[in-house]
């Protein structure tokens, strides 16, 4: 359903208010931020986009897939910013002597829009979607994002990658180091959902503020094994606290 608050206000259907929504936003708000010619090419482009929400942003394969040269894919992009649709992270860029990733990572705002964008019209449908994880890793990231923007909070948010396969779905810099957050979309329990924070933790090492902190589609807090488990309704209080 995503979180738009004329969906919950109105007690609207998400998929009839949201197609309207794009609607709205590709025939006015776009012309109204740049001159596209071709407004049908953008919305195959909003398309693809959506698909690669929570991966990195390799610009030549996203520009072949909507037909557009490299420098139009990355102004594009650029409106999707501009008007809030979407945002990239950057990659974390400290000292470390490893070979990291530098390409960004593509998030939207709203999952609702992800998920209609996609096709997905329903709860079942999404748990069985090969997308289920990438989305619900943009959900918290933007949750995070949003939650520290109304609070005046600019930047400070990054993923990391590097070549050996380490990551983390998203990095908070604050006063006392960095804060390691995992976003996992299961609901068990296991070490393989414990054991990539535990990782990237011992990879940075000083730099980490506390434990990692693992947000999971499961309903209980728990501690376990130097990890922080956050509920999924806990976001983001329970990763900036």
């Amino acid at each position: 359903m995503g979180g738009y608050p004329r969906i919950f206000d109105q007690g609207m259907d998400p998929a009839e208010w949201i197609s309207a929504y794009v609607a709205t936003y590709v025939e006015r708000d776009v012309r109204l931020i740049s001159n596209i010619g071709d407004l049908v090419a953008f919305q195959r482009f909003l398309g693809l986009c959506a698909g690669r929400s929570g991966q990195l942003v390799n610009y030549a394969n996203l520009a072949a897939d909507a037909g557009v040269s490299q420098p139009t894919a990355k102004a594009w992009l650029s409106i999707l910013e501009a008007s809030f649709i979407a945002f990239r992270l950057p990659a974390w860029s400290g000292n470390l002597r490893k070979r990291l990733v530098k390409m960004p990572k593509l998030h939207f705002y709203d999952s609702g829009l992800v998920c209609w964008l996609l096709g997905i019209r329903s709860v079942e449908h999404l748990r069985a979607h090969p997308l289920r994880g990438p989305i619900f890793e943009s959900w918290v990231v933007a949750e995070v994002m949003k939650h520290r923007g109304n609070a005046g909070e600019r930047g400070g948010l990054h993923f990391y990658r590097d070549s050996n396969g380490v990551e983390a779905d998203l990095l908070i810099e604050g006063p006392s180091g960095l804060t390691v957050v995992e976003a996992k979309a299961g609901h068990t329990v296991t070490d393989a959902l414990l054991s990539p924070a535990r990782r990237i933790a011992e990879v940075l090492g000083g730099r980490v503020a506390g434990g990692p902190r693992v947000v999971y589609a499961g309903e209980e807090q728990q501690h376990r094994s130097a990890c922080d488990l956050v509920p999924w309704h806990s976001i983001p209080q329970g990763v900036l606290a």
